[in-house]
């Protein structure tokens, strides 16, 4: 019962609510069409208006419609007509206007034309130039214009041709009436002789004698500058100048300058001296060109002149100006190598006096500076002058190498011998141990014998590390005294000079090494004599390259002082070269001795007259080569080295004896008897071959030691025994291996011997038999 009450309860609140929504809805509806009928009722007249306005609208755009086929059907057709009239108009203004512009070039010209011809007739000069370059404006502008040519331009150009070219003529004309030259015949010549000959006319004021006024000298130049000749002139007169007086000055000290001056006309002349030195300084030579270009300022160049094109301040530039453009630079080159090279010293102890020439040189310049010949900017001279120290160390680089090189392409058999106590000739190189920043490098002292204190007894000879006494060239001597000398007085000039003249003693050295194998070398290849010298040469510049360096580095605190300044590592290639050169001259001694032994028949069958005889020849030219190589090389090798290269080249002759007995087969007691002469021929006048020194009883020690110096002396006595012995004694030779012959033969050699020797019988079997 209750829930039934509850449902009817629920079932009645939603009937009201839903009644009291439809309420609500149906109240809004109500208040919608209120404001739509208010809304209607204003939109009403707006909507009239606006076809009111659309009405209007459609009107204006008919008249517009109307207004524009108006346009087009009538007032188009007008306005196109009046364009064409107006273009047509306009095109004939221009034509019009393009004729007269013409007509007045054409007028300007003529009339420019005539003011020429009449300023000419005047000598108006200046006028009738500038009236020409008027008359070539006007022609250029015509010939500008494109599409607008006429015939006439040609004939005007030719008329304007025509009188620029008879201008010019009448300018050159004055020209030579105010600058005459008097030249010898010959005019290409510039010698002593023709520079006398020849004179410099300046007319400054026309002449006395003469009824046409010669015109101003600014007249004229002025008027050639218009007409752009002014240059071609000054050329034309600045060359003749350079030739005939300004360099012959320089080139000629007996030349000397003799002006004149008389009314009308100013005279240039010269005159030679008879006394006059080798070389003029360079403060006489500047005189003598500045007295030149002041008479040549005074009644010539000072003229101003206006140069608009030129770029100058105000247009003005002076004749001075312009022809110190055109020959300034070939004068100074000329002054340069002719006058200030010339007076560089050749010695450190004379750039002191070279001051002088520093003060002179900067007092020419400014002079031609004032009469404005050079610009004050042009220091070429002055710069050149007070470069002293470089040009110095480079002329003295330069008479070296040139004096180095004529001693190397002298003769190489010019000989001097030396000796271990031989020196270089120099002035005495102070006390290495001198000076206090020194002290640490101090050697050790000599003791008053000349020996050196080791710090015990032992003392070492005072010829310990000299050369062995040789012959070399007395070039090469005189090429390291120039290297010596040229050290020391890098040592006493600035550190700039002291690396230019080290470096050029470097080069000296680098060029011997170039020069001289080339040079020489067809000499070297054929004459012993002449290779064992450059043997000699190149040891003893090796020898003094060693300590070269070190004897100056203690001489100043230059640049040498450092420890780089040395020479060391040239000595390695002169060795090399000297060394190579010899060996190469050894080789083609062996092979003369080994073709001289190839026609000795292999030394076999000496029985026979005719084998003997050849072997014997062979023989005797051998020993014949070895004592005229002797002669050659006696006194000029060291003895060391002497011996050495005779006992290898008898070493190569006995060797050769030896192998070519030692390969018979078969010997004979008549051929063994002969070998043994043959052979004790090379015993017996083979030591006579070393003869190292002049004096005969000082060669005997050296013969004695022939078997230290060849190597084979001991074998080849061995073969003469086995020759000469029996077979017991061949056997005790060789005492089982431990005998005199088995030092010098293998078992194999000595049993092909035994079986050439002696025939096949049970003692020879026996004997072989020992031999192992």
């Amino acid at each position: 019962g209750s829930l039934v009450a509850a449902v009817l309860a629920h079932s009645g609140r939603l009937d009201k609510e839903h009644l009291g929504a439809r309420v609500g809805r149906l109240s809004r509806r109500g208040e919608v069409c209120t404001m739509i009928n208010k809304k209607y009722s204003e939109f009403l007249p707006s909507m009239q208006s606006a076809e009111d306005l659309v009405a209007q609208v459609e009107g204006l755009s008919n008249n517009i419609d109307l207004l524009k086929a108006g346009i087009e059907n009538e007032v188009q057709q007008d306005l196109n007509v009046a364009v064409a009239e107006f273009t047509e108009l306009k095109q004939q203004l221009e034509r019009d206007t393009l004729v007269l512009s013409v007509l007045k070039k054409l007028q300007e010209f003529d009339t420019t034309i005539k003011e020429c011809n009449s300023a000419l007739l005047e000598q108006q000069y200046v006028t009738a130039a500038q009236q020409l370059e008027k008359a070539r404006s006007s022609l250029r502008s015509l010939e500008s214009r494109r599409g607008f040519e006429l015939k006439i331009l040609k004939a005007l150009g030719t008329e304007l041709t025509v009188q620029t070219q008879n201008m010019i003529y009448h300018l050159g004309e004055e020209w030579q009436k105010l600058i005459v030259w008097k030249l010898p015949p010959s005019k290409g010549s510039s010698s002593l002789e023709a520079v006398v000959l020849s004179e410099l006319h300046l007319h400054t004021v026309p002449p006395q004698d003469e009824d046409t006024a010669v015109p101003p000298v600014a007249a004229v130049l002025q008027a050639l500058a218009v007409l752009g000749e002014l240059r071609s002139k000054l050329r034309d007169f600045g060359q003749l100048l350079l030739q005939y007086i300004l360099k012959p000055l320089i080139s000629h000290p007996s030349l000397e300058p003799v002006p004149e001056e008389q009314p009308d006309v100013f005279i240039l002349r010269f005159r030679s001296q008879e006394l006059a030195l080798d070389e003029a300084s360079p403060m006489e030579v500047f005189d003598k060109i500045k007295l030149v270009f002041e008479v040549l300022h005074k009644y010539l160049l000072n003229v101003p002149l206006e140069q608009p094109g030129e770029g100058r301040e105000e247009g003005r530039v002076t004749l001075a100006e312009l022809l110190g453009e055109l020959i300034w630079e070939e004068l100074s080159d000329c002054l340069i190598h002719n006058c200030l090279v010339n007076s560089i010293p050749t010695n450190s102890s004379k750039l002191e006096q070279y001051k002088e020439v520093i003060e002179s040189t900067e007092e020419f310049e400014k002079a031609l500076k004032k009469m404005q010949f050079l610009k004050e900017d042009t220091t070429a001279l002055l710069k050149y002058a007070c470069n002293v120290d470089s040009h110095f160390a480079n002329k003295k680089c330069q008479d070296v190498i040139m004096a180095a090189r004529n001693l190397m392409t002298s003769e190489i058999h010019n000989t001097v011998k030396i000796t271990p106590d031989s020196s270089i000739a120099l002035p005495e190189l102070p006390d290495p141990g001198s000076g206090d920043h020194l002290k640490m490098h101090r050697p050790s002292n000599l003791l008053h014998n000349g020996t050196v204190n080791l710090g015990s007894e032992s003392r070492l000879s005072p010829f310990t590390l000299c050369l062995p006494s040789c012959c070399i060239s007395c070039s090469v001597q005189q090429l390291l005294e120039l290297a010596y000398h040229t050290l020391l007085e890098a040592t006493a000039s600035t550190d700039l000079c002291c690396v230019q003249l080290f470096d050029c003693v470097r080069n000296i050295f680098q060029l011997f090494y170039e020069v001289v194998p080339t040079y020489h070398r067809e000499n070297l290849q054929k004459l012993p004599q002449l290779a064992a010298i450059h043997h000699n040469n190149c040891m003893y510049i090796a020898h003094h390259l060693l300590t070269l360096g070190h004897q100056f580095r203690y001489r100043s605190t230059s640049v040498l002082s450092n420890g780089a300044a040395t020479f060391v590592d040239l000595v390695p290639g002169f060795r090399r070269l000297g060394m190579e050169c010899f060996l190469a001259q050894m080789r083609v001694q062996k092979g003369e001795i080994l073709e001289r032994l190839s026609s000795a028949r292999n030394f076999s069958n000496m029985d026979d007259e005719e084998n003997y005889c050849a072997a014997n020849k062979a023989i005797k030219q051998v020993l014949h080569q070895l004592r005229r190589l002797g002669m050659v090389w006696q006194d000029v090798l060291p003895v060391n080295v002497y011996c050495k290269a005779m006992g290898a080249l008898l070493n190569t002759a006995l060797a050769e004896i030896v192998t070519r007995i030692a390969a018979l087969e078969d010997i004979s007691a008549e051929d063994a008897d002969r070998l043994y002469s043959l052979c004790r021929i090379m015993v017996e006048e083979g030591p006579q071959v070393f003869t190292p020194l002049l004096e005969e009883d000082k060669n005997k020690k050296y013969q004695e030691e022939v078997p230290v110096y060849v190597q084979k002396w001991m074998t080849f006595k061995e073969l003469m025994i086995i020759l000469q012995a029996n077979l017991q004694e061949i056997v005790d030779q060789w005492a089982d291996g431990k005998g005199p012959l088995a030092e010098e033969f293998s078992a194999a050699e000595v049993k092909s011997l035994i079986r050439a020797l002696f025939q096949n019988t049970e003692r020879r079997a026996a004997a072989l038999a020992k031999i192992k």
